[in-house]
């Protein structure tokens, strides 16, 4: 079962990853074109080329974890833009087939918007 963290960060493969790649020549993929540590806890997503199969790649603190799904039928909707930094609200979206440009976010509370203090002159 996987489960999903706002603890952890996720970064996508923005290539095509050839989905017979194991363990190893992922972390080779992460290093080389993500510019990132595969031991680090983080997540890193790759997706194939027809883009009806996902692997999900984490170090654990024993060994490395993969997450493997393929699709029977539809495609992985890939975020807009360039960023391989994905959030884990749109990552949950993605491996559940949610349309990513009809997700609306409500409004909420922000706590790093704090109110300016009031200055005194």
């Amino acid at each position: 079962m996987l489960s999903l963290s706002v603890h952890q960060r996720y970064y996508l493969f923005r290539g095509h990853a050839d989905m017979r790649k194991g363990f190893d020549s992922l972390c080779g993929l992460v290093r080389e074109y993500l510019q990132k540590a595969p031991l680090g806890g983080d997540v890193f997503v790759f997706i194939n080329r027809r883009r009806n199969q996902i692997k999900l790649l984490c170090w654990e603190r024993d060994g490395f974890m993969l997450f493997y799904k393929r699709l029977e039928e539809g495609t992985f909707e890939l975020p807009k833009g360039e960023e391989s930094h994905l959030s884990v609200e749109v990552l949950s979206c993605l491996l559940q087939g949610i349309k990513l440009s009809s997700v609306r976010k409500r409004k909420r509370y922000d706590s790093t918007k704090l109110v300016k203090p009031i200055q005194i002159a």
